[in-house]
C-alpha cells in the first residue's frame, strides 16, 4: 500500500518499550491508523509514527500530510459508518468502522484516542496506560 502511493513510514520508539495486551488486537487498531494515514496522504509523503514512553503512559502519535480535515467531521471519525470523504465508497475506502473499531480497542485498555489537524498535518493520538 505504501508503495503503490510513494510513500515512506518512519517509525520512531524507544529501544525498548513493553506494554501487556492481546497482541493481534492491538495490531488490528494499529494497522487500522497506519492503513488510514495511508488512505489520506498526499503521494509522495511521509508517515511517521512515533512511539513515547512516559511516566504513566505510552504515547503513540501517528502524522501524516493530507487534506485538512473540518473541525467539525474530526468530532465524528471515530463514529461507526462515518467517513471523512463522503464520496468514497466501499471499493475506495471501507465501510467507515476502522476508526471506530480502533477506538474500540484502545478504550478496553482504558486508553484514548483523538486526531488533531493543522492545515495539512493530521495527527491521530493514542494514550494507553502503561501497564507493565
Amino acid at each position: 500500500m505504501l508503495q503503490e502511493k510513494k510513500l515512506e513510514c518512519i517509525f520512531n520508539r524507544p529501544k525498548s518499550i513493553i506494554f501487556m495486551g492481546d497482541g493481534d488486537k492491538l495490531a488490528r487498531a494499529f494497522g487500522n491508523l497506519l492503513k488510514n494515514a495511508i488512505n489520506y496522504s498526499y503521494e509522495n509523503a511521509v508517515i511517521n509514527i512515533d512511539v513515547n514512553q512516559e511516566e504513566e503512559n505510552i504515547l503513540i502519535i501517528f502524522r501524516n500530510k493530507g487534506d485538512k480535515i473540518p473541525e467539525y467531521k474530526l468530532e465524528k471519525i471515530f463514529d461507526k459508518f462515518y467517513r471523512i470523504d463522503e464520496a468514497r465508497t466501499t471499493s475506495t475506502g471501507g465501510a467507515g468502522l476502522g476508526l471506530a473499531i480502533t477506538k474500540q480497542i484502545i478504550e478496553l485498555y482504558n486508553g484514548k484516542i483523538y486526531a488533531k489537524n493543522d492545515n495539512e498535518l493530521i495527527e491521530f493520538y493514542v494514550k494507553l496506560k502503561n501497564n507493565v
